[in-house]
């Protein structure tokens, strides 16, 4: 697979040759991602038997397309142009590739969302185990166990209130710091299930070679 991507710069002006029933896209100025492609076939997991458009993208195109989105903010938008060195015989392949891609990406869109809500349901458990347990310690450290010089007495206080917050560790985790990367994917997702995508035929000799998927 050959890729190229173009970044920072303006997209030159162009006119779209557009099929019948296709979206009319208008390509602003937003960050190009450019596909240089063999084929159609190409772009798709071979393995997957799921009929045109459902079938999954390829690992090594996805990741390119994915890891480049993830570079731009999320708030701008993407162009991708996908650069095809043989057209499938019998139809134009761009309202294809665009319903294809369109539909892979809002796919994994939902699965994040998913991912995401369950995520914050295993937070709002933890937080109340952690929380009940912590009360626990802090019970027993305060009210159960004398206030003593002793080693025995002193050891299972801090012992329990040591254990206490770490039943906190899992909730704070989650409330600090797993749910934000989720949530940019998920609008990362979404935003390139409905970016413009363009077809041309040929090839960008500037493009970057990449090994082909096994």
């Amino acid at each position: 697979m050959d890729t190229r991507l173009l970044r920072g710069q303006p997209p030159s002006p162009r006119q779209l040759l557009l099929q019948p029933g296709e979206k009319d896209y208008v390509f602003t100025m937003a960050n190009q991602i450019q596909l240089n492609l063999r084929d159609i076939n190409q772009l798709f997991n071979t393995i997957d038997p799921s009929p045109f458009p459902e079938k999954d993208l390829d690992r090594s195109a996805e990741d390119f397309i994915v890891s480049w989105a993830q570079e731009f903010p999320v708030e701008e938008p993407v162009d991708l142009i996908v650069y095809l060195r043989k057209f499938p015989e019998g139809h134009p392949p761009k309202h294809l590739i665009e319903e294809a891609i369109h539909h892979y990406f809002a796919y994994r869109a939902r699965l994040t969302q998913l991912e995401f809500r369950r995520l914050m349901r295993q937070g709002r458990t933890s937080l109340m185990v952690g929380l009940s347990f912590l009360g626990l310690c802090l019970f027993i450290t305060e009210i159960l166990l004398p206030t003593s010089t002793s080693i025995l007495p002193e050891f299972i206080r801090q012992g329990l209130t040591i254990a206490g917050w770490v039943a906190m560790w899992r909730p704070m985790e989650i409330y600090f710091y797993d749910w934000w990367p989720l949530l940019r994917r998920g609008k990362i997702f979404d935003k390139l299930s409905r970016m413009p995508i363009e077809v041309r035929k040929g090839h960008d000799p500037e493009a970057e070679l990449l090994p082909a998927a096994p």
